[in-house]
C-alpha cells in the first residue's frame, strides 16, 4: 500500500458538523511506519480544535490523537516495529530532536514545538491530520507498543488521557505514603484515579457532586467528596500531598490550596479558557507549589502502556461508529459519557473510487 487516499472524518470549519471525507496519507519513508487504525478515542482537545476555540484551526481537519491500530507496512531502515504489531499513536508525530528537551526524551516539551498528529505541519510542509481515519503513516520513533495485556479499544484513550495522568502522578512521586486527590472524574480524572491507585498512592476524588461516587471508588479511590460541600474544604485542609486537576473550567483556586499539605503541589492538567488568578499568599503558606504538565515524552508514554497492562488497566469506554461523532461531541460538552468516546475506524463510510 502505498501513497493512498484513505476514508476520515473532518471538520470543514468552526461552526460545521464533522462530515466524511478523503485524506492522502505519504508512502512510507525510511523510518516510517504505516498503521491501519482500529480505534481512536475522542478527547476534548479535538473539539477545542474543530471549533478553533484554541485559535484557528487549519481546515479541513481531521482531529484524533488517541490512536490504536496494526502496523501494515514500514520503511526499509525501520526497525522498532514490523507488519501485525500493535501499536499507539499519541499527540505528536514528530519534534526537533535537537533540543535539550528531545534530547532528554521530553518531546513534548521541544523547543522548536513538537508537530501535533493533527492541525500541525509536517516537516513535508503537509498539514497533519489525525486519527478519525483509517490509515496514518507516522515515523517509527514516535510510535508505541501497545502489549497484548490490553484491548487496542480500551487502549487507544491511554495515548492522551492515559499518559496525561500518568506523567504528572510519576513526577511528583506519587506512591505508597503519599495522599492524593484528583479534581474531577471525567476522561483525564478516571484515568489518574486507576493510575494513582495502581502506582500505591491514598486516592481522593473531588468532584462537584456524588453522583459518580460509586463510579470513582470502584475504580480504586479510596474517598470520595463532593466540593458543592463548603465542609469538604474544611475537613481536608492541609491533607494533600499532590493534587491534580483535570477540570478546564476555572475554579477558587484558594480552595484548592488550603488542602495541601507542607511543601504539596497542586497540578494543572486541565485548560482552563481564561487566565486563573491565584494569590501568592496562598502558596507562601505551608511552601505549597502551583504547576502545570503536559503529556509525556515517547519513552514514558512506552512505560505508561507497559505499567497499564501490568496492572490490567485500560480506559473505561463507549465504543461508537463514525456517525455519531457529532452526537458525541455534544455529549462530552455535556458530560454525558462515562468515561471516553472511541470511534470504530471500521464503520468509516468507504472512500470513492
Amino acid at each position: 500500500m502505498g501513497e493512498v487516499i484513505v476514508s476520515a472524518y473532518a471538520a470543514p470549519s468552526a461552526t460545521e458538523p464533522l462530515a466524511p471525507t478523503a485524506v492522502e496519507r505519504r508512502d512510507p519513508g525510511p523510518h516510517d511506519v504505516q498503521i491501519h487504525i482500529e480505534y481512536a478515542g475522542i478527547c476534548h482537545s479535538d473539539i477545542h480544535t474543530a471549533r478553533s476555540e484554541w485559535g484557528p484551526a487549519r481546515y479541513p481537519v481531521v482531529p484524533g490523537h488517541e490512536i490504536a491500530g496494526t502496523v501494515t507496512a514500514v520503511g526499509p531502515d525501520v526497525t522498532k516495529y514490523q507488519v501485525g504489531d500493535r501499536v499507539g499513536v499519541g499527540c505528536f508525530v514528530d519534534s526537533c530532536r535537537e533540543c535539550d528537551a528531545c534530547k532528554a526524551g521530553e518531546e513534548q516539551y521541544c523547543t522548536k514545538g513538537m508537530i501535533g498528529t493533527y492541525n500541525s505541519v509536517g516537516r513535508d510542509g503537509e498539514p497533519t491530520q489525525g486519527g478519525y481515519s483509517t490509515h496514518i503513516v507516522v515515523d517509527e520513533n514516535y510510535v508505541c507498543r501497545i502489549p497484548d495485556g490490553v484491548d487496542l479499544a480500551h487502549a487507544a484513550p491511554l495515548l492522551c488521557a492515559g499518559i496525561t495522568l500518568y506523567s504528572p502522578l510519576k513526577h511528583w512521586n506519587a506512591g505508597p505514603g503519599k495522599k492524593v486527590a484528583i479534581v474531577g472524574l471525567g476522561g483525564l480524572g478516571h484515568m489518574g484515579v486507576k493510575i494513582a491507585h495502581a502506582l500505591g498512592a491514598e486516592v481522593t476524588v473531588l468532584s462537584q457532586s456524588l453522583k459518580k461516587m460509586e463510579d470513582g471508588l470502584r475504580l480504586g479511590a479510596d474517598h470520595y467528596y463532593a466540593t458543592s460541600d463548603p465542609d469538604t474544604f474544611k475537613a481536608l485542609r492541609g491533607k494533600f500531598d499532590l493534587i491534580i486537576n483535570t477540570v478546564s473550567a476555572n475554579l477558587d483556586m484558594s480552595r484548592y490550596f488550603g488542602m495541601l499539605a507542607l511543601d504539596g503541589t497542586l497540578v494543572e492538567v486541565g485548560l482552563p479558557e481564561h487566565p486563573v488568578p491565584v494569590r501568592v499568599f496562598d502558596l507562601t503558606r505551608n511552601r505549597r507549589s502551583f504547576a502545570g504538565s503536559n503529556i509525556g515524552g515517547i519513552a514514558q508514554t512506552q512505560e505508561m502502556l507497559d505499567f497499564c497492562a501490568e496492572h490490567g488497566l485500560g480506559a473505561e469506554i463507549e465504543v461508537i461508529s463514525a456517525d455519531r461523532i457529532n452526537e458525541a461531541y455534544e455529549r462530552v460538552i455535556a458530560s454525558d459519557v462515562r468515561y471516553r468516546f472511541v470511534i470504530d475506524t471500521s464503520t468509516l463510510p468507504a472512500v470513492a473510487q
